[in-house]
């Protein structure tokens, strides 16, 4: 992101409390709401709409469609817009199959499905002529088939899945541009994946990597790289995280104010840090969950301290102890990191 107006960052690391639906911070001191903009791959999503809306004929011709209702199994009524709809959100939803004919939404560009119950990508996907973008983030995705890979794939999402291995035949996907796959059990990726010499962004952060293959840096396009949080540098993390000397500042001591921007991996605020009768102003960084599509917020803190200073960068503060004053899902015992 581009350089602060502000001389200090914090980074809080509030597991679960902030998601991608308007989730309110589970503080006295809130501050405010965040954007309905999808983090993982900047695309506007639609209002989320109803099974009423659907089941009445309210979405005729409709192009974009997002339902969030604790579906369990994919409305059938969803294929009548077959003509028309080009992007369609499930996430947030408890499906764990997609309908076999799903490929008679011949205009489909877009699908998300993140935040659901699958344990194997579709491999219905493959047979959707037009469908570009795919995000099946958070769920349980053991198996990648071939099969499941669209033609004109371009960005692939499944971050914080259980995925071990992916097909070879990802390298076959010509026009891929963004692979998102931090949180994962990858020990290797296929070395097939070098032929895709469009891809400019992959994000491998958090899996069992032991050692980037040597082709990984010689892909023409590739320009944002995320491998924190793997086996091959544990060493430099835990280095950095002794050298670093951090206070500890009590969520009750922020004063939250208004949204300056969010990202893949979180929201920034602007806010006043209390110290008796001082006021400093800094910036929070809360993140959306244990992984991001960065990987860990602990290593991306790592990666902020280890860096040093630079009049480009934010340095990094401190770090919350306990979050005193806040109720909400998560393991408020644990240490939360800011930076």
């Amino acid at each position: 992101m581009g350089r602060l107006a502000l001389r200090h960052g914090l980074y809080i690391d509030w597991r679960f409390c902030i998601s991608l639906c308007n989730t309110q911070l589970p503080c006295a001191a809130d501050p405010g709401r965040l954007s309905q903009t999808h983090a993982a791959n900047r695309v506007p999503l639609p209002t989320i709409n109803t099974l009423n809306e659907l089941h009445n004929g309210a979405l005729r011709a409709a192009k974009q469609v997002k339902l969030a209702c604790g579906l369990t199994k994919f409305p059938r009524a969803l294929l009548e817009l077959a003509d028309t709809l080009e992007v369609l959100d499930l996430s947030g939803n408890a499906l764990s199959s997609l309908p076999d004919n799903l490929m008679r939404l011949t205009r489909l560009r877009i699908l998300f499905c993140s935040d659901n119950q699958f344990t194997a990508l579709p491999e219905v996907l493959g047979r959707c002529a037009q469908l570009s973008m795919a995000g099946f983030k958070a769920n349980q995705i053991q198996t990648v088939s071939a099969k499941a890979l669209p033609p004109l794939l371009r960005w692939l999402i499944l971050t914080d899945n259980r995925i071990t291995r992916l097909p070879a035949e990802l390298g076959d996907c010509a026009q891929l541009q963004k692979l998102m796959l931090s949180g994962n059990q990858l020990k290797a990726l296929p070395p097939e994946l070098s032929r895709c010499s469009g891809l400019e962004l992959l994000r491998i952060a958090a899996n069992q990597l032991t050692e980037l293959p040597a082709w990984l840096l010689a892909m023409p396009r590739l320009s944002w790289l995320a491998y924190a949080g793997n086996p091959l540098c544990t060493a430099q993390e835990n280095t950095a995280r002794v050298a670093a000397t951090l206070t500890s500042i009590a969520w009750l001591h922020l004063r939250m104010q208004h949204l300056l921007g969010e990202g893949a991996s979180g929201a920034i605020y602007r806010a006043e840090y209390l110290q008796g009768e001082q006021v400093r102003q800094v910036a929070v960084k809360i993140f959306k969950g244990d992984i991001t599509s960065d990987g860990l917020p602990q290593a991306e803190m790592t990666a902020c301290m280890a860096a040093g200073r630079h009049p480009g960068l934010v340095p990094v503060l401190g770090d919350d102890a306990a979050s005193e004053g806040c109720q909400g899902p998560g393991d408020a015992a644990d240490p939360l990191p800011l930076s």
